[in-house]
């Protein structure tokens, strides 16, 4: 890997249609690429961030211009894990570090864009210059945050630099660098150097989280149908106008992705909790009142909770697990070799692809807590993260090993039928 590329985006052997001398005068050096990829990622995500916040504060009658920049640079904040708080030295000081991860998700996209164009203005090919222009590209943007939440903090709000600066250039790293490994072609070189058994547990991974997660979205769907009266009696304790109804459908849209990856752990049967001493999950719920928010309203009363819903936490790992060994045996026959691994060998991939998914639900099961204000908010989230993630995992990997396994041993009967033909 040490000469990946021979241009930017092209794989080995292939010739360049453009002159030589005409890509070296694109190209520009890996530091300036990456300054101004990640300070072009910077900005988009302070000015959208500030905008919905200037909006909101158009249609207060409080505050001024500075205070809704100031909260829309905190909410950048705390979408990359930076804890804000607010009302600093004061008895109703409230800690926030629950991340929108809606607006991650955006972030993360923005970046894994930048790291594209880093790539693609540098024309790095080489393993030293990608792992330089990478770290260059989340430096320049942590040091960016870093300097965002010096500015931020006054004396009633406070936000740790150091906080915002790992959490920002860990989200950068990650997300740039795949977009960096995918423009300059590593990441097509990565995959063809990996072994067949470990290239085809990766996407079954995906594809068995990815069915964890569309369940979840599709149960938070039907629960807030059917609460709708519910919503629609907050929107009107609220009377948030309509410029203060486009800011709550803003952060609603940014707090969505959590809400799943809540009904996720609940569907794991640890659950989940929206405030100190709180408990939600299959076993019973035990809430009380709950802050007027439309998200809010799928959840169920305090009690028992219906039979269907322990039925789904059975369920929903077996199928997602039954996806994976799908995968796993789909892309396993078109191997060169396939006619010589047996269902054992596609069993133990379903079963990895299931461990790898569970790593990946309880990285984001992880994300999507914290503390979102003073007294009873200051813990909300997935306390069970790891539990939840391994029960999720066991499970998958009996549907995912059990799924290959049959599909994989009936192969070699359908093969030597149509050879007899």
């Amino acid at each position: 890997m040490t000469d990946m590329l021979s241009r930017p985006g092209a794989r080995d052997g292939e010739s360049s249609a453009t002159p030589t001398s005409e890509i070296a005068a694109q190209t520009k050096p890996l530091v300036v690429s990456a300054v101004i990829s990640a300070g072009a990622c910077l900005l988009t995500g302070l000015l959208t961030c500030a905008a919905v916040a200037v909006i909101g504060w158009l249609g207060a009658t409080f505050g001024g211009a500075s205070g809704a920049v100031r909260a829309g640079a905190s909410a950048w904040l705390v979408a990359h894990k930076a804890a804000v708080t607010i009302g600093a030295g004061t008895t109703s000081a409230g800690r926030i570090s629950v991340a929108p991860l809606g607006l991650t998700l955006f972030f993360a996209w923005c970046l894994y864009r930048g790291g594209k164009s880093a790539a693609r203005s540098s024309a790095a090919d080489r393993t030293k210059d990608l792992l330089s222009l990478a770290g260059a590209f989340a430096l320049v943007y942590g040091l960016g945050a870093l300097v965002v939440a010096l500015l931020t903090s006054d004396g009633a709000l406070e936000v740790s630099p150091l906080s915002a600066f790992l959490g920002a250039f860990s989200l950068a790293f990650v997300a740039g660098a795949a977009g960096i490994l995918v423009e300059s072609g590593a990441a097509e070189d990565i995959a063809d150097a990996t072994p067949a058994g470990l290239r085809d547990v990766v996407p079954a991974a995906f594809a068995a989280v990815l069915t964890v997660i569309a369940i979840a979205a599709l149960l938070y769907a039907v629960l807030l149908a059917v609460h709708f009266s519910r919503i629609t009696g907050m929107l009107e304790l609220l009377d948030a106008g309509v410029i203060g109804s486009v800011v709550l459908f803003a952060i609603c849209l940014m707090l969505v992705p959590n809400m799943v990856l809540y009904v996720v752990a609940f569907l794991a049967g640890p659950g989940f909790q929206l405030g100190t001493g709180t408990t939600i999950a299959p076993t019973g719920v035990d809430v009380g009142n709950l802050p007027a928010f439309p998200l809010l309203a799928a959840v169920p009363a305090d009690g028992a909770t219906p039979s269907y819903l322990l039925v789904l936490t059975a369920l929903v790992p077996l199928a997602a697990g039954a996806v994976a060994g799908l995968v796993v045996v789909r892309r396993g026959l078109v191997e060169r070799d396939a006619d010589v691994l047996g269902w054992d060998a596609f069993a133990l991939r379903g079963a990895m692809a299931a461990l790898l998914a569970g790593i990946i639900i309880f990285a984001l099961l992880a994300m999507s807590g914290g503390s979102a204000g003073p007294g009873r908010m200051s813990s909300v989230g997935v306390p069970g993260a790891l539990p939840a993630a391994g029960v999720l995992a066991a499970g998958m990997a009996i549907g995912a090993a059990i799924t290959a396994a049959v599909a994989a041993s009936r192969r070699p009967v359908a093969e030597e039928a149509d050879a007899e033909r």
